[in-house]
């Protein structure tokens, strides 16, 4: 949310007839930030109008707290039992002793990934396409807060994933204890944390364009 002191000064600059890029010019001059100048600009339309025409702002209701919660629930569901069905998988391509001991448990292991991603994805998929078009109908809703959140929670989450799995690959290469079947999990991992990553950091980018931030 834009600082109110920022909001009450765009609205009275904008009043006096002055171009939004000049208050972008003097707020960047007195020390404010891109992000802020922006958020506080977004509040106010190019409406041609006696007075600065307010945006509509969204606004978070339980209905899309639940949409958007359903959503970013069931997409880590589904990645993590992607990621634990690859995991199995590799173990099964490139069994060690260990592992015919597990035997049992590993089937047991690959049908409950395999049953978790036959509910939860098509849920996240079905969700997600809801949310779409509500954002189609109102695109103010690209602006919701909760929207926002979630988004860069799930782009933290991807991202300590990633840094984790640098960090197990580069231990091991130290260690010499590199083999085909680490590297295997090592890459499922980094593309499944990275695909989460790097779609969720497109779609804020859209967000923002959408926005004209």
């Amino acid at each position: 949310m834009a600082d109110a002191r920022l909001t009450g000064f765009v609205e009275a600059a904008l009043h006096a007839r002055q171009s939004k890029e000049d208050v972008r010019n003097a707020l960047e001059q007195a020390g404010w930030s891109a992000d802020q100048i922006a958020d506080g600009l977004a509040h106010f339309s190019d409406v041609a109008f006696a007075v600065p025409v307010p945006r509509p702002r969204a606004q978070v209701s339980a209905r899309d707290a639940f949409w958007y919660l359903l959503m970013f629930g069931t997409l880590y569901v589904s990645a993590y039992h992607l990621g634990d069905l690859l995991f199995e998988l590799i173990n099964r391509l490139y069994p060690d002793a260990l592992d015919r001991q597990r035997a049992p448990y590993l089937m047991d292991s690959i049908r409950w990934s395999t049953a978790a991603l036959i509910v939860a994805f098509p849920i996240f998929v079905l969700t997600m396409r809801r949310i779409a078009r509500d954002v189609a109908t109102d695109p103010t809703r690209r602006n919701s807060a909760i929207r926002k959140w979630l988004t860069n929670l799930t782009m933290l989450v991807a991202a300590a994933v990633l840094v984790g799995d640098g960090i197990t690959l580069v231990y091991n290469l130290l260690g010499g204890e590199l083999t085909v079947r680490f590297v295997l999990k090592v890459l499922v991992v980094a593309v499944v944390a990275g695909a989460a990553f790097g779609y969720y950091g497109a779609s804020l980018k859209a967000d923002d364009l959408a926005l004209k931030r």
